[in-house]
């Protein structure tokens, strides 16, 4: 039987601990819902942009003949080298939410590596940056504190070089992956091909019969490749704040369980000292009748 008062230190630590997880699924309850209403107010702005791409590309996609002459819609069959931007947490204790992202980036990796396509590994967050330093995998960029602190300028700026190099031919693709916010309970990955967008699924009918942007032909392409810039940088920063949400909402879920676990912990050990007190009482009790019989 353990001793007693091992046992009540050990309560002493655990109900320390339920303590803190109380507290941090607590602020991390209070920072999901202001992250939740920013992720649902990008997401709207996120989804009428690519509305207009859409519909400006699939206009001139339909009415030109050719089609569209833009190396942002254009399909590489044979790749050469694309660029994989991952986003994961700056600080852990929230479940499998980086472990999800980093999974999704091998997979990557491996699917690449066997079609001998090169990547351009780009990290944000220091989760998955010290993972795959730590497994020696080479990275081309990394940027910590922006997952956490989601910043529109610091976005563009990351995001900047691969909408460049893409322009120029350098790469033939460009993915985000990272770990989203579904509702309070859930979190979604996505992996996501941002460039080249995908114009295969453009139907002409439909594109001019719900068409309600009014822009002169001579106009179209040149608005295009400055939407489609905008579109790119967009996309990265909705992710940072998609992200964020879901980092929230997996850390509350995890210091939930651990104060739950933390308190029948608690219960299980006060059941323990509760024995072990018995089982001294006892035997004092018995040591004394003893005593006192010896003496009879």
């Amino acid at each position: 039987m353990a001793n007693l008062k091992d046992i009540q230190r050990k309560i002493k630590s655990v109900s320390s601990t339920q303590k803190t997880t109380r507290a941090m699924k607590l602020v991390s309850t209070a920072k999901l819902r202001r992250a939740e209403e920013l992720a649902k107010r990008s997401r709207l702005y996120a989804e009428k942009m690519n509305q207009v791409i859409a519909e400006i590309a699939g206009r001139i996609s339909c009415s030109k003949v050719g089609g569209l002459d833009s190396r942002f819609f254009e399909a590489v069959e044979n790749p050469k080298m694309v660029d994989i931007v991952f986003v994961t947490a700056d600080k852990g204790l929230c479940g499998g939410f980086n472990v999800q992202t980093i999974k999704a980036v091998n997979k990557l990796l491996k699917q690449y590596k066997e079609q001998n396509v090169k990547v351009r590994l780009r990290g944000i967050g220091k989760k998955g940056v010290e993972y795959f330093n730590y497994n020696e995998v080479e990275m081309f960029d990394t940027v910590v504190d922006l997952s956490s602190k989601p910043d529109k300028d610091r976005s563009d700026e990351f995001i900047e070089a691969s909408i460049i190099d893409f322009q120029e031919g350098k790469i033939d693709g460009l993915y985000v992956v990272y770990n989203g916010y579904l509702n309070m309970i859930t979190q979604q990955l996505h992996v996501n091909q941002i460039l080249p967008i995908n114009s295969e699924e453009f139907d002409c009918k439909e594109v001019q019969k719900n068409s309600t942007i009014e822009v002169e032909a001579q106009d179209e392409e040149k608005m295009l490749n400055s939407l489609v810039s905008k579109y790119v940088s967009y996309n990265m920063y909705y992710s940072l704040i998609d992200s964020v949400a879901a980092e929230h909402s997996a850390r509350m879920q995890a210091m939930d369980t651990a104060t739950n676990n933390a308190k029948e912990m608690v219960k299980s050990l006060n059941v323990e000292f509760n024995k072990a007190r018995q089982a001294a009482i006892t035997t004092e009790l018995i040591e004394i009748i003893s005593g006192v019989e010896s003496m009879k």
